[in-house]
């Protein structure tokens, strides 16, 4: 455990891992300086559930970031493409899907990287996990330790000497095990989500990739999902 008063950056997405990854960090000692991003995502109630997270773990500060990765397209959930749904684990895995958007997690951590040299803080937290996934290339153990080899080779306070670290606290664990750990510090996952094609007033579908490994983690934690979804898996 790490225990100081120190400040830390977090990628915050008013999702389930990274309302955890928040609270570990608070749990820690750190004082959250929290970004997050409106991206033209497709799913931007996640935002609005980013600001009640900041609120209600009592964080410094929440930065929300406007950038238009629509520009670019080629994802899911940046341009007008059918996101996948009712697939197994085994096909989710199979392939990175078409709800992999493009170089985020290196955009979002540069951003973080830039904010964490402006307030002298030398810890990034980011909530990727890399077992109950999506098989996304940026939520991999060596794609996180290359940044933060890169994060120390390109700024100044890397060259002065001053070590930053970016910390995956979920990165090995099972969605049910996040759950838990979350649980056990107090997250209140009512207030977030992890649906990527939510109906206009916000409820989740349900039925994409990340609704279905989140109900699973409820399943298998032995706990009941609050959040209101609008179809289930077993509704065609």
């Amino acid at each position: 455990m790490i225990k100081n008063s120190k400040k830390a950056v977090i990628l915050l997405s008013g999702g389930l891992d990274s309302a955890t990854a928040c609270a570990l960090a608070k749990a820690n000692g750190f004082e959250i300086y929290a970004i997050s991003f409106d991206y033209g995502q497709r799913h931007k109630m996640e935002l609005t559930l980013a600001a009640e997270q900041a609120k209600l773990q009592n964080i410094k500060e929440h930065k929300i970031i406007k950038i238009d990765l629509r520009i670019f397209g080629a994802s899911a959930l940046t341009s007008e493409i059918d996101v996948p749904k009712n697939r197994d684990e085994h096909k989710m895995q199979s392939e990175i899907p078409i709800t992999y958007v493009p170089a985020r997690n290196t955009i979002f951590l540069s951003y973080a990287l830039a904010y964490a040299e402006v307030l002298s803080a030398f810890d990034i937290f980011i909530g990727v996990n890399a077992v109950d996934y999506s098989g996304y290339p940026d939520c991999r153990p060596e794609y996180i330790k290359a940044f933060e080899v890169m994060a120390n080779l390109a700024t100044k306070t890397g060259v002065e000497g001053k070590k930053l670290t970016i910390h995956t606290p979920l990165i090995d664990l099972t969605k049910a095990a996040i759950i838990k750990k979350g649980t056990e510090l107090g997250v209140d996952y009512s207030k977030t989500t992890s649906c990527y094609d939510p109906s206009i007033n916000g409820l989740a579908c349900g039925v994409c990739d990340s609704c279905n490994l989140r109900l699973k983690g409820f399943s298998d934690a032995g706990l009941k999902d609050k959040i209101i979804y609008y179809k289930l898996p077993h509704e065609k």
